[in-house]
């Protein structure tokens, strides 16, 4: 990416954010988000975003509602058996 204009940053926002592109690319959008401030906050979004789905994951359900749900996916399955 030699011209990196807020199009081209939002498409590849994601990627950049998991350090899944190259370190040029990566480059190009780190200076972009350094100086466009609509991109900038875009990127904080995002990158929120996914630290608190990826804080989730690790997260377990408590047992007894674990229990539950499976209890109720077998009626379901019994009723339509």
């Amino acid at each position: 990416m030699t011209d990196c204009g807020c199009e081209q940053a939002r498409r590849d926002l994601e990627e950049y954010l998991r350090n899944e592109v190259c370190s040029t690319e990566a480059s190009d959008i780190r200076d972009h988000l350094e100086n466009c401030e609509s991109c900038r906050d875009e990127a904080l979004v995002a990158r929120t975003l996914t630290d608190v789905v990826a804080r989730a994951c690790k997260e377990a359900a408590p047992e007894e509602l674990k229990a539950m749900v499976l209890a109720r996916l077998r009626e379901q399955q019994q009723a339509h058996a």
